[in-house]
């Protein structure tokens, strides 16, 4: 009862010191973390649907690409050795700008922030000795990147067609439509496991299985 009292006497109080809290800087930042974090949730699938048919589309026309995701370690470095795009995501720039034979289709393409940030970028090559023969400077450069960083690479062969998976430091081949919307999805999505694509395509696989 003696509680009861003291809210119904400073009930006009409590109010006040609420709208307060409510007003707060950090409880603005809080509220808008969390709106952005929905936000973000909520736009990942036209990108992932764009990188996805890009790079379909070129492994279907045997067209090499290299595209690194940067997520914690900054690769402003490697963004300054290229040429700055800073343009949305979309499967037809994709394709244009590694179109053989056009000034930027040499080097590799950097994502940052679900836009696409720079092209033609120079990656450190992989050195490990036990990466194969077959394949070529693009796939070392992949695997190089992520082998001081924490960035993802996606590789297209020319050679072959086959989409692998560059992240640190191993390769990951023949990626299919599937398999890259759920990797994609899992990066561009807010707190999420950097491995959690990996149960979700196996779950989906023995699903299909039985």
């Amino acid at each position: 009862m003696g509680v009861l009292v003291v809210v119904i006497l400073f009930q006009p109080e409590f109010r006040r010191g609420l709208e307060q809290i409510g007003r707060s800087k950090f409880m603005r930042r809080m509220i808008g973390l969390s709106a952005r974090r929905e936000e973000k949730a909520e736009n990942v699938e036209q990108p992932v649907a764009e990188i996805v048919k890009a790079m379909c589309d070129m492994a279907r026309k045997r067209i090499g690409a290299l595209i690194i995701f940067e997520r914690h370690t900054g690769l402003g470095d490697v963004i300054e050795s290229g040429t700055r795009v800073d343009a949305d995501i979309s499967a037809p720039l994709i394709e244009n700008i590694f179109e053989p034979n056009t000034p930027l289709h040499d080097g590799a393409m950097i994502i940052r922030d679900r836009r696409i940030n720079a092209a033609a970028c120079i990656l450190p090559l992989s050195e490990d000795p036990s990466i194969g023969r077959d394949l070529g400077t693009r796939h070392r450069a992949a695997i190089g990147i992520t082998e001081t960083t924490d960035a993802v690479s996606l590789i297209v062969s020319e050679e072959t067609g086959i989409i692998s998976m560059a992240r640190e430091g191993r390769l990951t081949r023949h990626l299919d439509a599937r398999s890259l919307t759920i990797l994609l999805t899992e990066l561009f999505t807010p707190d999420r496991s950097p491995y959690a694509w990996l149960g979700t395509l196996r779950r989906e696989e023995r699903e299909d299985a039985e």
